[in-house]
């Protein structure tokens, strides 16, 4: 069962993975780029050595990158070992879902071979996860036909432990954009060439043109040449085939289009604001059965000599799967692993993002708001405080107190409102009317004898049944969530007092229905808290506030009605 803080941790792993991703793709040169490869690992990943095995044109694999060691650096760098000796290597030891992980009990058979590797001393492991100097763990890099690129080794995890489930999934999805990264600087090199015959070499024009003509056709990406300037600014010209696949349109259909038209509209001001001169961006474009796949576009301008730019030269990379698995990874990291439900990080971000720190006001009369609203006095409440009004319209009347500038002000200005809805409580004695951010704390009843009896297995098929039955009792704009154990949380707004007390009833009448298990029927109860979610307060507080009163509610209730299996 994952540990409160285990989230957190994910969160900043997976911020340090996309700062390292995103500087595969500021390298210029190939060089550059494997060289970010192994400085982003021993940065980013949590391991103290890296290098690079590139395939070279005969096949074998040649150190082009270390990083970590300057002695081992200077050592190995430049080396070579047969693609058969890494082949060897790649087909032993245990497979890590696309990883190769070849413990030291067994590498002992490769100290002869002619792979470049270095060595260190070091004892014994003294339990089974601790990592042994003459553990490898190899990330091959495949181009997007399947071809082997290179192979990254590691060595030396600062924590001194083997990688488990996350980092293991962190250097794979490493190693997918490591390998895009590498192709994409071939790619930009052979392009760069294409383009200096094209400018330099004006006698051997017609070599020219078919040397970029078949970089451009048989490019694994997507290629485009659009019109630049003049009415039809942005039209494609002509387009590959690798483009026509990814969008699922032949070429003549494509040359009535530009890349506007065929943008999402959620990422047209993203397409505008890239610049045509070496532009990037990550956006989506509209296939031909009316999805969307994710691209990064990139552009170029082929300029003439003469007569100025003549085309600009846009270059499609299929980021898809990246964008899945960077969606999983924010998934997993936002989520309980068992049930699906959004975690103790994920529930108190939702929580905090309803609340400020500071109470609404109590509403002034007509004319004191009036008169606060010249003299600046936000403290009299009113519109002043309710709103945020300032004669001049500048400055937070709210400044110290916990209430943010308005979403669309300038640097270090703020509107003339503050459009903060605040969260208030409904009174629990009497109906007022009041709606309010309802928060209901679940604790099962009879959860631990069913553990300890029937094992884990069966403990967290009841689990994901109780969760279940949450989710369908509640309303599509409601959030369950799952604070650990046995411990449930509903965030539900828009009710009152007796409202909330009502979905308390239903909820506790769901999960009470036995649960089949293997065969087995076991049943369950449920102690809810209701708690009242009002500005001023920290998510903790409120979750303390429920965790209180669903405390009060069990003790009320004798021991027999609260036990259900």
């Amino acid at each position: 069962m994952e540990t409160e803080s285990e989230p957190y941790v994910r969160l900043a792993t997976l911020r340090q993975l996309h700062r390292v991703v995103a500087d595969l793709n500021t390298a210029r040169s190939l060089a550059d780029t494997l060289q970010t490869v192994v400085d982003g690992i021993v940065a980013g990943l949590g391991y103290e050595l890296a290098c690079v095995n590139l395939v070279r044109p005969d096949g074998d694999l040649v150190v082009a990158a270390f990083a970590g060691d300057p002695a081992a650096e200077a050592l190995i760098t430049g080396r070579v070992g047969s693609r058969l000796s890494w082949e060897r290597r790649l087909t032993m030891g245990e497979n890590w879902d696309g990883l190769r992980f070849i413990p030291h009990t067994e590498g002992w058979v490769l100290l002869e071979d002619d792979v470049p590797q270095w060595h260190t001393e070091g004892p014994d492991p003294r339990f089974v996860d601790e990592w042994h100097p003459e553990d490898r763990l190899y990330a091959p890099m495949y181009a997007s036909g399947g071809e082997l690129l290179g192979v990254i080794s590691v060595d030396r995890p600062r924590n001194g432990r083997r990688p488990g489930a996350w980092g293991r999934e962190a250097l794979q999805m490493y190693a997918f954009q490591a390998a895009i990264a590498i192709s994409n600087a071939r790619l930009r090199a052979n392009m760069q060439r294409a383009l200096v015959r094209l400018e330099r070499e004006q006698q051997a024009l017609r070599a020219s043109e078919e040397s970029f003509r078949q970089a451009f056709e048989y490019a694994p990406s997507g290629m485009a040449i659009a019109e630049m300037g003049g009415d039809q600014h942005g039209r494609l010209l002509r387009t590959n085939d690798a483009l026509c696949r990814l969008l699922g349109r032949p070429a003549s259909v494509l040359r009535r289009y530009s890349f506007s038209d065929l943008v999402h509209p959620e990422d047209i001001g993203t397409l505008l604001r890239t610049s045509a001169e070496g532009g990037r961006a990550e956006l989506r474009l509209g296939r031909r059965d009316g999805t969307y796949v994710w691209v990064s576009l990139r552009n170029s301008v082929v300029a003439d000599a003469a007569d100025g730019p003549r085309f600009l030269l846009t270059h499609v990379e299929d980021i898809e799967e990246r964008k899945r698995h960077e969606l999983q990874l924010a998934h997993r990291a936002s989520h309980d692993a068992l049930t699906g439900l959004p975690n103790s990080a994920e529930l108190r971000s939702r929580l905090g993002a309803r609340l400020c720190r500071r109470p609404q006001s109590v509403r002034a009369t007509a004319v004191e708001a009036l008169d606060a609203a010249f003299e600046g006095r936000p403290e009299t409440g009113g519109d002043v405080a309710e709103h945020g009004f300032r004669p001049d319209g500048y400055g937070d009347p709210f400044e110290g107190q916990g209430v943010g500038p308005v979403a669309g002000a300038g640097p270090g200005e703020v509107g003339p409102y503050d459009h903060h809805v605040h969260t208030v409580a409904p009174a629990t004695d009497i109906d007022d009317g009041t709606k309010g951010l309802a928060v209901l704390f679940c604790d099962l009843d009879g959860f631990k004898s069913i553990n300890d009896r029937f094992g884990h297995h069966t403990g967290d098929a009841v689990l994901i049944e109780v969760a279940r039955r949450l989710t369908t009792g509640v309303r599509d704009g409601d959030t369950v969530a799952r604070l650990g154990g046995d411990e449930f949380v509903v965030l539900a707004d828009g009710l009152g007092a007796a409202d909330a007390a009502d979905l308390a009833v239903r909820l506790r009448n769901a999960i009470i229905p036995p649960i089949r298990v293997d065969g087995r029927a076991v049943r369950v109860g449920a102690s809810f808290g209701i708690g009242w979610a009002s500005c001023g307060m920290s998510a903790d507080e409120v979750l303390r506030s429920a965790d209180q009163r669903m405390y009060i509610e069990k003790r009320s209730r004798s021991k027999a009605h609260r036990r259900a299996g």
